[in-house]
């Protein structure tokens, strides 16, 4: 089956040609101007990607992508940005999204950015996991996205979930950085690895009875983080 992409651009010249060229790779493209255009589309399921341009009249597409997070849709969302400042980009990516591009932009990289995120979701979705996974204080629902700890439940977020799958498959073997952000973001999602170390340093709040240190999720100096093997219960510092 084509795999299914909407298109959330107002420039109707830049949409129209994002569409040809998206058919011509073997995708179905609907097309909206705006996020009020593009709701019902989006609710009306069956989407594989959202390109979602950040300036929108109306609802912007920062709001549009809350809203589907809101609503417990993990569609991929790629966001187009006129925008340079990296905080910009930043905030799109802590509001849900999966990666940006920004314009003006090459059709070659736009279309290697859609081909990466559909590797990475086939990967998450693909892999056979666990229900459940005992780390810590917590008892993790890796598909149901939260934790259970003795302070409640806690959501947790995609990207977290995602590394620690990836952990959990080299379970007792260093992971290094640039592999967390390729499988996990994909390239040039963030501009340096430190992106990695705060996701670990949130997962350890959750997990560990002492983050500051920690016995489930290790550091692995110079390299990245292992998950201690089962019978491994020596510390280290974050």
């Amino acid at each position: 089956m084509k795999r299914r992409i909407l298109v959330v651009e107002d420039d109707a010249h830049l949409a129209e040609g994002l569409q040809i060229n998206l058919e011509l790779e073997g995708y179905e493209v609907l097309l909206a101007g705006s996020a009020e255009e593009a709701e019902p589309l989006w609710r009306g399921g069956g989407c594989d990607l959202v390109l979602l341009d950040v300036m929108l009249p109306g609802m912007d597409g920062f709001s549009f992508c809350r809203l589907i997070r809101r609503e417990g849709d993990r569609v991929p969302v790629l966001f187009l940005t006129a925008r340079s400042a990296g905080q910009d980009r930043i905030r799109g990516l802590d509001e849900g999204g999966d990666d940006y591009i920004t314009k003006p932009f090459e059709l070659k990289e736009l279309l290697a950015r859609i081909k990466s995120i559909f590797r990475r979701q086939d990967w998450f979705r693909t892999r056979e996991v666990e229900p459940e996974l005992r780390l810590g204080r917590a008892v993790i629902d890796l598909r149901a996205y939260r934790a259970q700890t003795p302070d409640g439940e806690v959501p947790l977020k995609e990207k977290e979930v995602m590394i620690l799958r990836l952990l959990c498959e080299h379970r007792g073997e260093a992971v290094d950085r640039q592999t967390v952000l390729d499988r996990v973001w994909g390239f040039g999602a963030y501009p340096t690895t430190r992106t990695v170390d705060n996701f670990i340093l949130s997962l350890r709040k959750i997990i560990e009875d002492d983050p500051r240190h920690p016995r489930h999720i290790l550091t692995v100096h110079g390299v990245g983080y292992r998950l201690a093997a089962e019978e491994d219960t020596a510390g280290s510092e974050g």
